[in-house]
C-alpha cells in the first residue's frame, strides 16, 4: 500500500504513538518465523546406531528428512528370529571358511616340518657313516703301514681320503639345496598370508556399513 495506509511509513501517525504500540504494529506486519537451529547454531540431533557390530553416529531421521532423503523408502524392520537365523548362518559360514584356511596352512607347515626332520635324520646318518668310514680307513692304513712300511700305499690312502672329502662335499651340497627349497616354500606361505592381510587393510570407501559387512563376509 501507500505511505498513507502503511502505519510504519506514516511518520505523522507514528509520532503520536507510544513505543509499545509501534512494537505491536511491527508484530502484525512482520510475522515471526521459526528459525532452524541446525542452520543457525550448527546443532543437530545425533543418535548412536549398532548395525551388525558396527557402532556409528548419524543424524536422526527427522533431520535427514529435512536434507532431502525423506523420499527414500524406509527399510522394513526384520523379524528378530529371522535376524538371529541370518546371523548364525553368517557366523557358521565364516567359521567354516576360517577352518579350511587354517587347516590348509597347518598341512603345509606339517609338510615342511616333516621334510626338515627327514633332512636332519639324513644328515645325522650321513655323518655317522662318514665317521665310521674314516675310522675304518685310518685303522686299515695304520695296519698296512706297520706291515709294509707305508711307502707303497701312501698314494692310495691319499686318493681314498680325497674321495671321502668329495663325497662329503656332495652330501653337504644336497643338504643345502634341500634347506633352500624349504626356505622358498616358507617364504611363499608367508607372502600369501601377507597378501591376505593387505587385502583386509587396503579397503575401498564403502557407502554403508552393511555393504562393508557383506564384502567382508563374502566367500
Amino acid at each position: 500500500g501507500s505511505s498513507e495506509s502503511n502505519p510504519i511509513l506514516n511518520s505523522s501517525s507514528n509520532s503520536n504513538r507510544s513505543p509499545r504500540s509501534i512494537r505491536c504494529i511491527l508484530r502484525r506486519v512482520v510475522p515471526a518465523t521459526p528459525l532452524k537451529t541446525t542452520a543457525m547454531n550448527g546443532f543437530e540431533d545425533w543418535e548412536l546406531r549398532n548395525e551388525e557390530g558396527f557402532v556409528f553416529k548419524r543424524v536422526k531421521r527427522s533431520r535427514i528428512s529435512d536434507s532431502g532423503e525423506a523420499s527414500k523408502p524406509v527399510e522394513p524392520e526384520l523379524d528378530p528370529a529371522v535376524e538371529e537365523r541370518n546371523r548364525r548362518m553368517r557366523k557358521t559360514r565364516i567359521l567354516v571358511k576360517l577352518t579350511r584356511k587354517y587347516q590348509s596352512e597347518m598341512e603345509r607347515w606339517d609338510i615342511l616340518s616333516n621334510s626338515f626332520s627327514a633332512m636332519q635324520e639324513k644328515a645325522a646318518r650321513f655323518q655317522a657313516e662318514e665317521r665310521e668310514e674314516r675310522l675304518n680307513a685310518s685303522e686299515t692304513t695304520s695296519s698296512r703301514d706297520s706291515e709294509h712300511g707305508g711307502e707303497e700305499d701312501a698314494p692310495k690312502t691319499a686318493a681314498s681320503m680325497l674321495d671321502e672329502l668329495l663325497s662329503m662335499a656332495e652330501a653337504q651340497e644336497a643338504i643345502v639345496k634341500d634347506v633352500s627349497n624349504l626356505c622358498e616354500v616358507a617364504e611363499n606361505i608367508c607372502r600369501v598370508e601377507h597378501e591376505e592381510e593387505e587385502s583386509l587393510f587396503d579397503l575401498a570407501v564403502w557407502c554403508s556399513p552393511r555393504s562393508l559387512m557383506a564384502s567382508l563376509c563374502a566367500d
